[in-house]
């Protein structure tokens, strides 16, 4: 059995997720060091019932997020760790490739919670775009439309019948309404998310990771930039560096998990959407999702 653990990114996030986690050991720790770091009672957020005042409370807002998903994921991730269980791959998408590569040993906790504030931080201020989720489209008319429409790219391809779209507002509107498809969805994002518009708030990161020391990954990584496994910390710095303007190749993750001879796959954090993405994929794979205290046999 070849098992790669799987860490979902944004739009994952439900209230009450934390909940779902917080009996586990170093749980309300966690929470108390990420709610430090941002000024902000994360553990509150999840829930529903913060009360911050000025500062966001919204699980929805970027800033929050990125942090609670982080922090839930990274808990059942040391906990199957802590029980001996192992993986062959790992990856994450989005913001869900900062879990594993902390999962894989690249860099510690805290390390960790810092880098996502930063990102979080700096793709909330790089507002001004759009993204939509377009479904069951044709991807020759697709790629021609995106090539011949200044301000748009290919955020996130997720598979053959799902991609975003990313750019500024009219771009995104043009080729949302040109695209024949089954759904055009407009996300609700503060902005165009994995796209070129994004290269301040790269660079900014970029610069925030040149401080941080990436250690060789006990476990190889798939990288959303480059989606070959890879163990190099330079290497893994390298391909972070360019997420954010580069976007999710998701599609080609679940491809080369298929070469490299995965037959089980393993969602760890709330929701399903990687496993739905898989189902429709990677024919005959084995898929399981561990989002609480119950699913790791506590």
């Amino acid at each position: 059995m070849a098992i790669a653990w799987l860490f979902p990114g944004q739009g994952s996030q439900k209230l009450g997720m934390a909940d779902a986690v917080i009996d586990l050991p170093d749980a309300a720790d966690r929470f108390a060091l990420a709610s430090e770091l941002t000024g902000r009672d994360l553990l509150a957020i999840c829930r529903g019932n913060a009360r911050n005042g000025d500062q966001p409370a919204d699980l929805n807002d970027t800033r929050n997020t990125q942090l609670a998903l982080f922090v839930v994921e990274s808990l059942l991730a040391d906990n199957l760790i802590q029980q001996g269980r192992e993986a062959a791959l790992v990856a994450g998408h989005s913001l869900g490739e900062l879990v594993a590569l902390y999962a894989a040993g690249v860099f510690d906790l805290e390390t960790g919670l810092k880098l996502m504030r930063t990102r979080s931080e700096l793709m909330a201020a790089a507002g001004g775009g759009a993204m939509t989720a377009v479904i069951g489209f044709d991807r020759s008319q697709l790629e021609t439309l995106v090539e011949g429409t200044d301000g748009i790219s290919i955020a996130n391809d997720n598979s053959d019948a799902q991609v975003v779209l990313s750019g500024t507002p009219a771009a995104v509107q043009t080729v949302s309404e040109a695209l024949t498809c089954k759904r055009a969805i407009p996300l609700a994002v503060s902005g165009a998310f994995h796209s070129p518009f994004m290269a301040d708030a790269a660079d900014q990161f970029s610069q925030v990771l040149d401080q941080v020391c990436f250690r060789d990954a006990k476990v190889p990584v798939l990288s959303n930039s480059d989606p070959r496994a890879s163990r190099d910390g330079d290497v893994l710095k390298q391909r972070l560096k360019h997420q954010m303007t580069s976007g999710v190749r998701w599609r080609e993750t679940m491809s080369n998990l298929t070469v490299d001879g995965i037959d089980t796959l393993v969602e760890i954090g709330p929701g399903n959407v990687l496993s739905g993405l898989a189902k429709r994929a990677m024919k005959g794979v084995a898929i399981s999702q561990i989002a609480s205290t119950g699913d790791l046999g506590l």
